[in-house]
């Protein structure tokens, strides 16, 4: 880039992208969230398995009369219990919810990896029009410097009035103070591309002259939006969110619902009680163990039956949280609908936008050709040719921006059909030098 030192070795887009995947804190984010919630349908399948419970303990006991010590000894005790459910639809819907939670959390999560495309995209470019908008107005700035000169030699001669002389010095200080809002406009920029990786760039690659702009494909907006519901992602979260509260809703509902269970449980239990009455050995009792044990197998059923009416106000609460993620649902698909007809549309008309405007340069770079001839014979004054190489320069501009302008669209378009993919990058990288 002109701007840029030419010694330093300029990054690629792809590049931008691939160190983003690994430095982004908002998607970084947005993958631990994505690892946390894989956790939820393991959880909400723990309700369905047996659950095993382990306990032990050991005693030491030691047994006074009158403040003599009669009798001391361990005791020991082990016990295992064993419950398997039988009949828990509550436990069941609340598994299907935990899965419709977790395949949410992966749809939410590929829409993450999709804008990250998008959000590179948007602040690489960001940065070229900046650059862009800087040069242009260091061209300008220049060029109409050079008029001042020769404005003021012309008039210290005698051959035009000081009325050159002002109209001149007002337009260099008109581009003099929009280079320095463009210099500001390209750190800001730079800055917001530096925080997406963490680190600071110093040059990167320009676009080239091999864009070629052309029309959707397929030229329909209403397959983009067939393309869009069965592949965005975001309606896909949107959908199996709404499965998730249809299941919490009829979990609930099923508290109503007998609950049975197979128990079985199991335990031991050892005395090493001391008998005094009984033999000695160096006047100590001798330790007589004492064994037992119990084992239990049961079918426990439970029926709610009242709870002051915690059971059907729960009930309702899902039922109106499944409405409710209904209606988001809807909104949601009006809302990509939406977005994918805007996109299309604004596709078509950058294309025509970015035909008019190589257009607009062609013909703006003849017209000030023709009016720096016309200024040099006496039939244009100096006003007539600081317009003319503004009107080249802002057509020159507005020609970048309408090429970024329809990269950029092309990329929300496919974010919004849900097909965006890093291979979209990689193109556009090769329109890069």
């Amino acid at each position: 880039m002109s701007f840029f030192s030419t010694h330093l070795i300029s990054e690629s887009i792809l590049e931008i992208y691939e160190e983003a995947l690994e430095n982004d804190p908002t998607f970084k984010a947005a993958e631990y969230s994505y690892l946390s919630d894989k956790q939820i349908v393991v959880q909400g399948r723990a309700a369905l398995l047996p659950s095993i419970t382990l306990s032990g303990s050991t005693n030491w006991n030691e047994y006074y009369q009158n403040d003599e010590l009669q009798q001391q000894y361990n005791s020991f005790s082990k016990s295992a219990r064993l419950s398997q459910p039988l009949f828990r639809l509550d436990s069941w819907f609340n598994f299907k919810r935990s899965k419709a939670l977790t395949n949410a959390a992966e749809a939410d999560f590929a829409y993450q990896q999709q804008s990250l495309l998008i959000r590179t995209a948007d602040l690489y470019f960001g940065v070229l029009r900046a650059i862009d908008n800087l040069n242009a107005s260091i061209s300008e700035e220049k060029a109409i410097k050079k008029q001042l000169d020769q404005a003021q030699q012309r008039y210290e001669v005698g051959l035009s009035a000081i009325t050159g002389v002002q109209e001149a010095q007002l337009a260099y200080d008109l581009s003099k103070a929009a280079r320095i809002s463009n210099e500001g406009n390209l750190f800001s920029a730079r800055e917001a591309l530096n925080a997406l990786i963490g680190r600071e760039i110093f040059s990167i690659d320009e676009l080239g002259n091999n864009l070629e702009v052309s029309l959707p494909y397929p030229n329909s907006k209403e397959q983009w939006v067939e393309t869009a519901i069965e592949n965005n992602y975001e309606l896909k979260s949107s959908y199996l969110r709404k499965d998730a509260a249809k299941s919490n809703a009829r979990s609930a509902a099923s508290n109503h619902l007998p609950k049975i269970d197979i128990i079985g449980s199991g335990s031991e239990s050892e005395t090493n009680q001391f008998n005094y009455e009984g033999f000695e050995v160096n006047g100590q009792g001798i330790p007589v163990p004492s064994v037992t044990g119990r084992r239990n197998y049961s079918l426990q059923m439970s029926i709610p039956i009242f709870q002051g009416g915690a059971v059907s106000s729960r009930r309702k609460q899902a039922y109106s949280q499944y409405n409710q993620a209904d209606e988001n649902t809807i909104f949601t698909k009006r809302r990509i609908i939406q977005e994918v007809r805007s996109q299309f549309s604004n596709v078509v008309t950058l294309v025509a936008n970015v035909n008019a405007q190589e257009q607009a340069v062609i013909s703006a770079s003849s017209a000030l050709e023709a009016t720096q001839v016309g200024y040099r014979v006496g039939t244009r004054n100096i006003v007539d040719l600081l317009q003319a190489e503004k009107n080249l320069y802002s057509a020159e501009k507005n020609l970048a921006n309408a090429k970024y302008d329809y990269i950029l669209a092309n990329l929300r378009l496919s974010l919004a059909a849900g097909t965006i993919s890093p291979n979209d990058i990689v193109q556009i990288n090769k329109l890069l030098n």
